[in-house]
């Protein structure tokens, strides 16, 4: 026979839940942190090759400047543009995939709010970015990264789940960290973007998704 004192108790959680997931989005998967970090630490594998076969930074920095692309900073940036796409096509789908078991909605008021609050400071370290590289600063590029990105989730934390925030966290002190280690900027991003992704994503599987 059920516990009639369950009742009210089982009443406040699912009331709890039904307002969680109309103020947070709650379908963010876990495993799409393991493939986004798995796809950066790719990336960052295959364009450490190329900068120690072909060149260094300054060449790709100067090319920037100068606006001639020759095949050692053409072959970075097809690295990067694929990197980014792979991270972000592997990350939705494994998020949509989520969202479709739990007959939650991908794209409502909630992630849009998580959405803007997220891109606003990207945007904004972005731009920074390409500043420092016009005036041919590339030794902090791998901090701001860290740094803004880390700002980032941060900022959006409050619009998904809170752990997140504390990936921002460890990005940005990661991006502090960095700024004294100049000239192992790609280490420190791939430990970034790489690493702490698929330990995020690790526990937030086990966590949340475990069954």
């Amino acid at each position: 026979m059920e516990d009639k004192n369950l009742q009210p108790t089982e009443a406040l959680k699912d009331i709890r839940q039904i307002m969680e997931r109309s103020s947070r989005f709650i379908s963010l998967s876990g495993l799409s942190g393991v493939a986004a970090g798995v796809c950066a630490l790719g990336g960052a594998w295959i364009a450490n090759g190329i900068i120690e076969k072909e060149g260094h930074a300054g060449y790709f920095i100067d090319s920037l400047r100068t606006g001639v692309y020759d095949s050692f900073t053409l072959k970075l940036f097809a690295v990067a543009a694929v990197t980014f796409t792979a991270a972000f096509i592997s990350a939705f789908y494994l998020t949509w995939r989520k969202a479709k078991k739990s007959s939650l909605p991908v794209w409502d008021h909630t992630s849009k709010r998580l959405f803007w609050n997220m891109i606003i400071p990207m945007t904004a370290g972005g731009l920074f970015i390409l500043g420092m590289l016009y005036y041919g600063e590339w030794r902090f590029v791998g901090p701001a990264c860290l740094i803004f990105y880390g700002m980032a989730l941060v900022n959006a934390s409050k619009y998904t789940l809170s752990d997140i925030r504390y990936l921002g966290y460890c990005e940005i002190m990661l991006g502090l960290i960095s700024i004294y280690f100049i000239g192992y900027g790609l280490y420190f991003w791939a430990a970034g973007f790489g690493a702490l992704h698929i330990v995020y994503g690790t526990v937030m599987w086990f966590k949340y998704e475990r069954k």
